[in-house]
């Protein structure tokens, strides 16, 4: 997950202590990190951290904020019992921020049933850029095709930062160039 890497990296500087728990990686490791304490942050799919509180591995007795990025992608991609279980997990005085580009009906009524007197920030689509920040979109025909346009952008302009997102962890990879 690219936000356990983003808050890890900064963890190195301020001594945070973070984990990804995601699905595709060993179980046991999760386990072992999480037994041994001191973690500050935890980011995961829904499957693997429910599993680890279902478990008993995951204590949420000292938890003060639960988030959650992309709650209509997780809903669609039929979480929604195991988002359910996790919110029943939480304590009950947790902050919870939850995420989402859109709001459907099912997203609002789940909210009513773990989150006391919600506030909801709506943004207009066209406020969606802050001022000061470019977004360039470029459509690529095939997926050789997107590394050689990026390869192509960044060779041709002055870059201090920037987020490229991926949809998987795979193609986040970037293959040898040739």
């Amino acid at each position: 997950m690219q936000i356990a890497f983003v808050v890890h990296s900064i963890g190195e500087y301020t001594g945070v202590k973070v984990h990804a728990c995601v699905g595709g990686t060993i179980i046991k490791e999760d386990i072992k990190k999480l037994k041994d304490g001191g973690t500050h942050v935890v980011v995961g799919t829904p499957g693997r951290i429910h599993d680890m509180m279902k478990r008993g591995f995951l204590k949420t007795d000292y938890l003060k904020l639960f988030v959650m990025d992309e709650a209509d992608e997780m809903l669609s991609r039929g979480f929604k019992t195991q988002i359910q279980d996790i919110f029943k997990y939480l304590p009950g005085d947790v902050q919870i921020a939850l995420y989402s580009a859109t709001l459907p009906k099912e997203i609002l009524q789940m909210t009513t049933n773990f989150m006391r007197d919600p506030a909801k920030i709506l943004v207009k689509s066209q406020q969606l850029t802050l001022e000061g920040i470019k977004q360039y979109y470029l459509s690529c025909s095939t997926d050789q095709n997107k590394y050689e346009n990026l390869f192509e952008i960044f060779g041709n302009i002055d870059v201090n930062h920037c987020i490229i997102y991926s949809n998987t962890k795979d193609k986040a990879e970037v293959p040898p160039r040739r």
